[in-house]
């Protein structure tokens, strides 16, 4: 199993109380200690504008800024976005601003992307809010974009909602070019989310990797709805990688993981986040598969292993302030699952 960490942006509330003069020194050093450790493949940013689980005046800092940061200050670790809204930015443009990151990481990105889904901010930045029809079709046709541009450095398109007219990409990526990168795309691409009848048709026909609930019962719901595209478009599902997202509560005693809970309640209070929102959070929590101690986690991860999650992105709600729960999960949970042999995408691991 693999294993990526979302490095606190604010979008979750979870920069409250820290001074903007301080926050990039918390993701960058968060960044610093990921990379530092060849257990973890990745770091994850959110590409959100407004805070949840209510709009905020509290940070919420842009991903494709902090990803350009991001890979300056790291050397090995990968660097993904979970996802990229389709709509926010014109596909060609952001094919662009992808392979400009991929220069200066050395060919360490991961494109995830979607549709996008959280209305408030939409119309807050004047994009409207259009059918879930409509933001699956410029899915499709922006990933169609991505992939003539990144893999031919130029595309030419002319789709319902996009068109592009040789729209140039040099360079191209350095994955697929100067270094191994998907055969299919240059940039390995993620495709986020489960709609069972176009999002994961999408995944079926363009995905390198899959994101989607982690649930295990959800998500060998989602696994063979997958599968059953892929054989319509004559593909091998096994050519997709299927991961997953998880808010992670981890202690030595479960009166441990309560503690961490609370402390996710006391900040959402503390940002003036509603009674209500805040009790719907905690229940939330409590429910996810990746809490408890260790051990519990291992066995649940294995479970979900046997399913075919074989890559696992983490979110620790306290990351900013209290990297001890990071660590417990380097320590008893990391070793019992990772996989480090070298595969596909992962090159970069052997450089030095």
């Amino acid at each position: 199993m693999k294993f990526g960490l979302f490095v606190p942006q604010g979008w979750r509330m979870d920069l409250v109380g820290i001074e903007p003069e301080m926050h990039w020194g918390v993701m960058a050093g968060l960044a610093r200690r990921v990379d530092a450790n060849e257990d973890w493949t990745s770091i994850w940013v959110y590409d959100h504008f407004h805070t949840v689980p209510v709009p905020s005046e509290d940070a919420t800092h842009e991903a494709w800024t902090l990803m350009a940061a991001l890979a300056a200050v790291t050397g090995r670790v990968r660097l993904g976005q979970m996802c990229s809204c389709m709509s926010y930015r014109n596909p060609a443009l952001l094919a662009k601003v992808a392979a400009t990151v991929d220069v200066i990481s050395e060919g360490r990105v991961e494109m995830g992307i979607g549709a996008g889904w959280y209305e408030h901010e939409w119309r807050a930045y004047g994009y409207g809010f259009p059918s879930a029809g409509e933001r699956l079709a410029r899915l499709r046709e922006g990933v169609e974009i991505f992939r003539q541009m990144w893999t031919t450095g130029e595309a030419t398109y002319a789709g319902e909602h996009y068109k592009v007219d040789g729209a140039r990409c040099w360079p191209r990526p350095l994955q697929g070019t100067s270094y191994p990168g998907s055969r299919a795309n240059g940039i390995p691409m993620w495709i986020a989310g489960g709609g069972e009848r176009k999002t994961l048709r999408i995944a079926a026909e363009y995905a390198d990797y899959t994101n989607f609930d982690g649930t295990p019962e959800v998500f060998a719901a989602k696994s063979a709805i997958l599968r059953r595209h892929c054989d319509d478009i004559g593909r091998d599902v096994s050519q997709i990688v299927r991961t997953a997202d998880y808010n992670v509560f981890v202690g030595s005693t479960e009166r441990g993981v309560e503690e961490r809970i609370g402390q996710l309640a006391d900040r959402l209070h503390g940002a003036g986040v509603p009674e209500k929102v805040v009790d719907r959070q905690v229940a939330e929590a409590r429910r996810g598969p990746l809490v408890g101690t260790p051990e519990m986690i291992v066995e649940k991860l294995r479970e979900l292993e046997k399913l075919g999650m074989t890559y696992a992105i983490c979110y620790f709600p306290e990351a900013a302030y209290d990297t001890t729960g990071i660590a417990l999960f380097e320590r008893e949970v990391i070793p019992e699952l990772v996989d480090r042999r070298e595969h596909g995408h992962l090159w970069h691991l052997g450089r030095r």
